[in-house]
């Protein structure tokens, strides 16, 4: 009998202590000039006591062991500690009053300082400042319910080595606000790569798409999933075993410097499809030989640029590093004291799983020793390691409708924000004509469970992306950016247009400063108040049709509008009735643009910078913010 008395006190002891969501904790950053929510959870009918600033605050957990405790308006500024007393006293730490942004989306959003080393050292350098912080959300997701809090988390201020996990985007908006208004900045980091948006989209909110709400459906008790994964780990375990267990290279210790006459050459970069081996899935290794003079310094840094799809490196021999997917660039820094005086080889086994493998190009491939640079461009000898059938591809079970929002989106529903930053899209491509109607309901319902009706949303238009093409096209991403340009329609939204950004060979551009800047403009004039600010480049507004001729108005055209980098405007195409675009003319008129083609007698539509990748439009204001790209019809 005591034992069991002794069970119950500890486990009522257990129970009664205060528990606090991860958001609450030490070096938070809590929304100014607003009510603010600490909440947890605690025993039932427990009496809980806030001290904050020499205020004392209390209530009394719900039967369900919930409290909740809002703090009045309080000004920017910090750092406080706000004390809670039940059974146990807790103690928050370096808490800031300042602004909070949520940083949504897929993997531009995602994609951290640590992807962007090398582009902005001295800016990481310089990154020490206790004001910007940021809460990392754990990549999760979940079909069954809400859940109340995250798996894991902590705030942390930004300095050169924890400015590393931040996001890119994030940290720059953060860095532009801060720099500008001077006050704390809170970043909620809340993002996955490869991402839907309509795996961002709360159970309510998807019964508005029937066919996503089906799919839900078959995820929501957890088999379905457990299966999928399950299996999934099974094909893929059983590919790459089959791989290593054939490859002639791990048979035969390829990464060593053997006989290689027999080997074929490539040039590098490029795609093994376009030479002997076809489009051929498996394992390639390739090797290339230099000569060097005797090396001094103690650090080398090999750049093989990009990688479809996975990679192992070696230099004369010994592992300097591999990367498992095909996004990230590839920067292996190594002891230099592995080269040698004479002849060095670079061996590379590539793992191409499916599709085209081989070395993107356009990006650089180079061995960098102290000031010496190696191009490493040109002829390579390669061998087929082994031949494999494609691998089967995944069911991406994280990206499935209600997940993402279940696990990373509803632990915030207490939690005040000054606005969202969203960047999202590339993963709704395929299907651009719903986008509006998914992301409005998304809006929508996060305005409703954060109880903030009117909080702003700042989206970023999708960036030029593939192939440039020669003639007018149909483009899927060009649609999906003529939805993003209708969610202007919904009240406090902003568009970030960032059609000159982009790389044509990478999903991910590595310029994420300017992607930054230009939602900290938008957010400049929405959010804090700079209304003749000019925050973007043109944004067709309407039109009408005079003889042969269109005449375009435009809002946002600052100081003017002007053509960058010469005096033709480039990127217009036109349409009679029988909706065949042709390219066409354009010229600046004031604050107008005149378009025609001499062929098209009677047009009536227009396009800008329709293509995936419009390299050549060039529509600009004079504050030199691009032009968002449109679709217009003569109604």
């Amino acid at each position: 009998m005591k034992k069991i008395l002794l069970a119950f006190l500890i486990t009522f002891s257990i129970n009664a202590q205060i528990k606090l969501p991860r958001l609450i904790s030490d070096g938070m950053v809590l929304q100014r000039d607003t009510k603010v929510n600490i909440w947890g959870w605690a025993s039932a009918n427990e009496n809980i006591e806030l001290d904050f600033k020499g205020k004392k605050y209390t209530t009394t957990t719900s039967e369900e062991g919930k409290w909740l405790i809002q703090l009045p308006s309080q000004k920017a500024g910090g750092p406080y500690e706000i004390t809670l007393k039940a059974t146990n006293t807790i103690v928050l730490k370096n808490i800031l009053f300042g602004d909070v942004w949520l940083c949504s989306g897929q993997s531009n959003m995602e994609l951290p300082m640590d992807r962007l080393k090398e582009k902005y050292k001295d800016v990481i350098a310089k990154s020490e400042n206790s004001n910007i912080r940021q809460f990392l959300v754990p990549d999760e997701y979940y079909f069954e319910k809400e859940r109340n809090d995250f798996s894991s988390g902590e705030w942390i201020s930004v300095n050169p080595n924890s400015v590393l996990q931040f996001s890119g985007v994030g940290y720059f908006f953060a860095t532009e606000i801060y720099e500008k208004y001077q006050i704390p900045i809170g970043l909620i980091n809340s993002a996955l790569g490869g991402s839907p948006a309509e795996s961002w989209i709360n159970e309510e909110g998807i019964k508005k798409f029937p066919d996503y709400e089906q799919e839900y459906l078959k995820f929501k008790d957890g088999k379905l999933e457990k299966e999928i994964d399950a299996n999934d780990r099974k094909v893929s375990s059983d590919w790459y075993k089959l791989l290593n267990n054939t490859d002639l290279g791990l048979k035969n210790n390829w990464k060593n410097t053997i006989d290689i006459s027999d080997w074929k050459t490539m040039k590098i970069p490029g795609y093994w499809a376009d030479n002997a081996l076809g489009n051929t899935n498996g394992s390639v290794w390739f090797k290339k030989e230099f000569v060097l003079e005797k090396v001094k310094e103690n650090q080398a840094k090999l750049i093989l640029g990009r990688i479809v799809d996975a990679d192992s490196v070696f230099v004369n021999g010994n592992f300097i590093g591999t990367t498992s997917y095909q996004y990230p660039p590839r920067i292996y820094s190594f002891n230099a004291n592995i080269l040698k005086e004479g002849k060095n080889e670079i061996t590379v086994r590539v793992i191409n799983n499916s599709g085209r493998g081989g070395f993107v190009t356009d990006k650089p491939y180079e061995l960098i020793i102290g000031s010496k640079t190696i191009d490493l461009k040109g002829d390579w000898k390669y061998k087929l390691g082994s031949k494999m059938q494609p691998l089967p591809g995944q069911t991406f079970v994280r990206w499935k409708p209600v997940g993402l929002y279940n696990a990373m989106i509803a632990p915030l529903k207490n939690y005040s924000l000054k606005g969202v930053l969203w960047y999202q899209g590339e993963s709704n491509t395929k299907k651009p004509s719903e986008y509006f109607d998914l992301m409005k309901t998304l809006i929508e319902t996060w305005r409703a469970q954060l109880n903030q009706e009117k909080l702003p949303f700042l989206i970023v238009q999708l960036t030029n992306y593939m192939d440039p093409k020669s003639e007018p096209v149909e483009s899927s991403w060009a649609a999906l950016r003529q939805q993003q340009s209708n969610l202007l329609k919904i009240e406090n939204t902003g568009l970030a247009v960032t059609i000159d950004l982009g790389e044509w060979n990478d999903i991910h551009p590595l310029n994420k400063y300017d992607v930054g800047k230009r939602l900290a403009l938008q957010a400049r004039k929405l959010v804090y108040g700079e209304r003749k600010l000019v925050a973007s480049g043109p944004i067709f507004d309407s039109m009408k049709q005079k003889d042969e001729q269109l005449i375009l108005s435009f809002k946002s055209v600052g100081s003017g509008l002007m053509s960058k980098g010469g005096n033709i405007l480039n990127g217009f195409a036109v349409a009679g009735s029988d909706g065949k675009f042709v390219w066409a003319k354009a010229t600046i008129e004031g604050d107008k643009i005149i378009v025609w083609n001499n062929d098209i007698r009677n047009p009536v539509k227009v396009r800008y910078a329709w293509a995936d990748n419009p390299d050549n439009a060039n529509l600009y204001n004079k504050e030199n913010l691009a032009a968002s790209p449109f679709e217009a019809e003569l109604k």
